[in-house]
């Protein structure tokens, strides 16, 4: 049975967080009094199933089920987690509370406040330790920072459970070691907002100077190392010392005006929307958003390659899905296998997969054959352990055919059948499926490898066992269609 969450709020955090925990394999309920809620929650949904898939290399859980409800009860009730993402009132946050605490008593809350102390959110409530700050970053579907911030009401228990339920879902809780007004990312933004408001206010820079500075530069490499590893490369061999020491003395000097703040008035909210509008105005906000989605996920899936900073969050939340995927389907052919083509791999078309002709590339293909037959592989028990032991499957032949088309952004999977197999070799037809439409087939002949003899041997027993026995669920399927053609073969 599927892990439920409330979300209360369904602005573009809400949204955000329904779609993080919706395309995670939780069920969502959703309150919010918006008339407005469900479709503005489609088009959060609509974008992050395009862009949240696309960082996983492997099968998403089966997306759990939105429902949207008339009162805050009703959308709580069996959840074991809620996602509070209501304004920025105080007093709209106890009320919700309140009601949340009555209908669901014990019910753990996150607060997506942005500057609220858990101690503030925990005033007047009964039960104060089930209440938290899980504050997220926009776009919640994407980036995995959650700060986590409690109070000295909040049990080490409390805390845990909270970090368990981000990582779940693929996040990246950060717990706050001790109170603060706006937590860690807000109150560093606010700084560099603030001295980016006087910059804009003095006429230094426009608001697209500003951002150009950011992202041609430092912003880039504040996104995969941050401030202080950033600077510990500044000082070159001698380190961080060598660059506190060169660069100390500048903190003394009158650089920015971080202790003085800009009058907020009309002239200011004008002078920073119009140069706004000249700037991103000939795009929609939807059309914005997916831009800003296709940027993110390539340079996530970058990171998550060289498995760093954000990436590696990326690959380990893979893995464990991975390792439970694949202990599921190893149970199942311990107690019998099912006589179906098993479904190894599911994916999406990325930009760096397609060609000169607006398709998927050739070599894409063979990679998705390949994950789908390594992914079988640890299935059966022949992982990378495995390989480290000195085994491994070797492919020997491989044909291709392709038969359809993949885009970009198509989902797609691979469906692996065991056509033969003995206790030195196995032969595998892999569909590659775009919905039910197979868009290629690959046929496969691996050999099992001593690898320090350099010849085929006999697998492992427990391998042989595994792979024997969804070999013979699979003897009675037919024959594929393709199965054993030569190259330029006619059909018969």
């Amino acid at each position: 049975m599927a892990r439920k969450a409330a979300i209360i709020g369904g602005g573009v955090i809400g949204g955000g967080w329904a779609a993080r925990f919706l395309l995670n394999g939780w069920d969502v309920g959703v309150f919010d009094p918006d008339p407005q809620a469900e479709r503005k929650i489609a088009e959060v949904m609509a974008n992050a199933r395009a862009a949240l898939p696309a960082l996983s290399d492997v099968p998403m859980p089966k997306e759990g089920k939105l429902t949207f409800h008339g009162t805050i009860g009703e959308a709580v009730e069996g959840a074991e987690y809620v996602q509070e993402s209501v304004s920025e009132r105080i007093e709209l946050k106890h009320k919700v509370y309140a009601q949340l605490q009555q209908a669901n008593p014990g019910v753990l809350i996150g607060s997506s406040t942005s500057g609220f102390k858990a101690s503030d959110l925990q005033k007047g409530s009964p039960a104060p330790e089930n209440i938290i700050v899980a504050h997220p970053f926009n776009p919640v579907y994407l980036l995995p920072l959650s700060e986590i911030s409690g109070s000295d009401k909040n049990t080490a228990a409390t805390v845990e459970k909270t970090v368990e339920i981000m990582k779940d879902i693929g996040m990246f809780p950060l717990v706050i070691r001790h109170e603060i007004d706006a937590f860690i990312g807000n109150r560093f933004l606010e700084a560099v907002w603030r001295e980016a408001l006087w910059m804009l206010k003095d006429g230094i820079a426009t608001t697209e100077e500003i951002d150009e500075a950011i992202r041609m530069g430092f912003g880039l490499r504040w996104g995969q190392m941050g401030l202080f590893e950033t600077y510990r490369i500044a000082g070159g061999e001698a380190g961080m010392r060598h660059f506190m020491a060169q660069f100390g003395p500048a903190l003394k000097w009158p650089w920015t005006k971080l202790m003085d703040v800009p009058e907020f008035n009309d002239e200011l909210v004008e002078l920073v929307s119009s140069q706004s509008d000249a700037q991103s105005g000939k795009y929609g906000i939807r059309e914005l958003e997916r831009i800003r989605d296709r940027n993110l996920v390539g340079f996530l899936r970058s990171l998550k390659e060289r498995d760093w900073g954000a990436g590696k969050v990326l690959k380990e939340h893979d893995e464990r899905r991975a390792a439970a995927f694949h202990a599921e389907v190893a149970k199942g052919l311990d107690t019998g296998a099912k006589a179906e083509p098993l479904v190894m791999y599911q994916g999406q078309v990325l930009p760096g997969w397609i060609d000169y002709n607006g398709h998927m590339t050739e070599s894409r293909y063979y990679f998705c054959n390949s994950e789908t037959v390594d992914n079988f592989l640890r299935m059966i028990g022949a992982g990378m352990d495995y390989v480290a032991a000195g085994h491994s499957y070797y492919s020997a032949e491989t044909h291709i055919r392709h038969l359809g088309e993949a885009k970009l952004g198509d989902h797609i999977r691979g469906e692996l059948q065991i056509l033969s197999a003995d206790e030195k070799r196995f032969r595998s037809f892999v569909r590659i499926m775009k919905g039910e439409e197979c868009v290629a087939t690959v046929e496969q002949l691996c050999l099992h490898v001593d690898m320090k003899a350099g010849k085929t041997v006999a697998a492992a027993p427990e391998v042989r066992a595994r792979l024997q026995a969804v070999a013979k669920a699979h003897a009675g399927l037919p024959l594929p269609e393709g199965a054993g053609r030569a190259v330029g073969q006619k059909k018969e």
